[in-house]
């Protein structure tokens, strides 16, 4: 299937609005999510079917030509099976008429995606984390989602209410001008929309295809550093030499007294015990749906809090260089998950990057993981041999420089800029700029175990003493080419360090 690509001029843009179903609206929201997530079982069960028929046969001995054919997963091979058992199936034939076909079709496209996506994983075609084989989709577990794709989709002309298929008319708990006046307009087209139900409450977010000049930002030929930490959110270094300090919010620990009430209150209830099937009681969904509301309201300051600030920087920074950290692997020091989880590093890279390549054609370079940022001298390009973390001041030996390690860190990120001229920057773009140091940093700040078969003299043995001679002096930016950054916070690589 390929791939929509907006014409000339335009972006593929969302429009998210929290609704106000009335009871019999919330009800049928709920049978289109769960009708969807009915599709994507059957689609999973269908095709697996296949898959272990063959392997059984196999163990009989049956030949290749003769084991039972492949079942296909592509999205209108599964269409043409599904309406032909929808009707005989006793697992949809009484009630799938009560749902928009629309709701069946999510299921699908989910089911064929989730197949796909298995398929080039394996087969060492899709990057990241490998992937299993689709699984079936829990009724207690599964998030309830919908996608519209045809039919009536509009946001209605006042503003409050929008239209969808067989579910009709919903009240919008805020105003809808900011879509409805591009579509009116004609600088808008909606593509689709998806019925989300989350944090408590049910969102649809509209994608539509939005006509958008780019937004000239306030200091085009300025880049900034951007180094992210626990102690401050961010610290913000431009190429004039003007450092900000953005605090960190802290919101989940503001938040953390109350939520250990509320989470005392819910285990002092009857809960669920699916055991011995017994069912929560009525005062324990209570607790429980406050206990959640607070996290819910967490998770939106958070989110309120990023957008504003990475929308801040984008609107006055023609260049933003930010670093590639490894947040999976943070998250594992058990010490420091909590802050980590609550600063969310990623959603800042993330905004930063969609927002300076969509919205004002800037450029966002990512350093490379290895650089070392914190232990290299802003003033001179000296590298430290290493800078354990609890140093929270750079003092350099060859020049005299002494300030803040996250200020040192913030100025060589925002020089990288000087050294990549082409291409967005952005994460994905085939043109985009990575300022990389080579690897081998961690071979030399680490203590390794030394290998059974290893000697004195092989790789992955014992570190010669000249070699630790070497490594304890100060070395020019341009030494630092065999080595990169000590982390600047534990867990920062996927795997743990030992302190130094």
């Amino acid at each position: 299937m390929k791939r929509f690509r907006p014409q000339p001029g335009f972006v593929v843009q969302a429009y998210r609005f929290a609704l106000d179903p009335n009871a019999s609206q919330e009800a049928a929201l709920r049978s289109h999510c769960g009708a969807a997530r009915a599709a994507y079982n059957w689609a999973v069960g269908w095709v697996s079917a296949s898959w272990w028929q063959r392997k059984a046969e196999e163990t009989y001995g049956v030949a290749e030509a003769e084991l039972t054919q492949w079942r296909p997963w592509s999205l209108p091979a599964l269409r043409r099976a599904f309406n032909v058992i929808k009707t005989t199936d006793p697992r949809f034939a009484n009630w799938w008429e009560e749902n928009s076909k629309e709701a069946y079709n999510t299921g699908l496209a989910n089911a064929s995606a989730a197949f796909d996506n298995y398929a080039k994983s394996k087969n060492g075609e899709r990057r990241g984390k490998r992937l299993g084989a689709p699984r079936f989709k829990s009724k207690r577990k599964a998030r309830l989602a919908c996608r519209f794709t045809t039919g009536t989709i509009r946001v209605d002309a006042d503003g409050r209410h929008i239209t969808l298929p067989r579910l009709g008319t919903i009240r919008s708990h805020e105003s809808t001008a900011g879509l409805l006046t591009r579509v009116q307009a004609g600088t808008a087209r909606i593509l689709s929309v998806t019925v989300r139900h989350e944090r408590g409450r049910w969102f649809a977010s509209f994608q539509a295809e939005v006509k958008r000049d780019v937004e000239r930002v306030t200091r085009p030929d300025v880049s900034v550093g951007i180094d992210l930490g626990v102690k401050s959110l961010a610290v913000m270094a431009d190429s004039t030499g003007e450092i900000r300090t953005v605090p960190n919010p802290r919101h989940y620990d503001g938040a953390l007294k109350l939520l250990r009430r509320a989470c005392r209150t819910v285990s002092r209830r009857q809960g669920p015990d699916r055991r011995t099937g017994r069912k929560p009681s009525k005062r324990w969904e209570k607790a429980n749906a406050a206990r959640n509301k607070l996290h819910h309201r967490v998770a939106n300051i958070r989110q309120d809090a990023l957008h504003k600030l990475t929308t801040a920087v984008t609107a006055e920074y023609g260049t933003v260089v930010v670093e590639d950290l490894n947040v999976a692997g943070m998250l594992r020091n058990r010490r420091l998950a909590r802050q980590i989880a609550d600063a969310a590093f990623g959603e800042i890279r993330r905004q930063l990057g969609y927002k300076t390549h969509q919205r004002h054609a800037t450029r966002t370079i990512v350093a490379d993981r290895w650089y070392p940022s914190s232990k290299t001298c802003s003033g001179c390009g000296a590298v430290k041999a290493k800078l354990p973390l609890h140093i929270r001041t750079y003092a350099c030996d060859a020049c005299g420089l002494v300030l803040d390690r996250d200020d040192n860190a913030a100025l060589n990120l925002a020089a990288l800029a000087r050294a990549c001229t082409t291409g967005t920057g952005v994460a994905g773009d085939q043109d985009a700029v990575k300022a990389s140091m080579p690897r081998g940093a961690d071979q030399k700040t680490r203590t390794t175990r030394r290998s059974r078969k290893a000697t004195a003299g092989r790789a992955g043995g014992a570190t010669l003493p000249h070699q630790r001679q070497a490594e304890a002096r100060d070395r020019t930016h341009a030494e630092a080419s065999r080595s990169g950054d000590e982390t600047d916070l534990p867990g920062r690589n996927a795997w743990n360090t030992q302190s130094h």
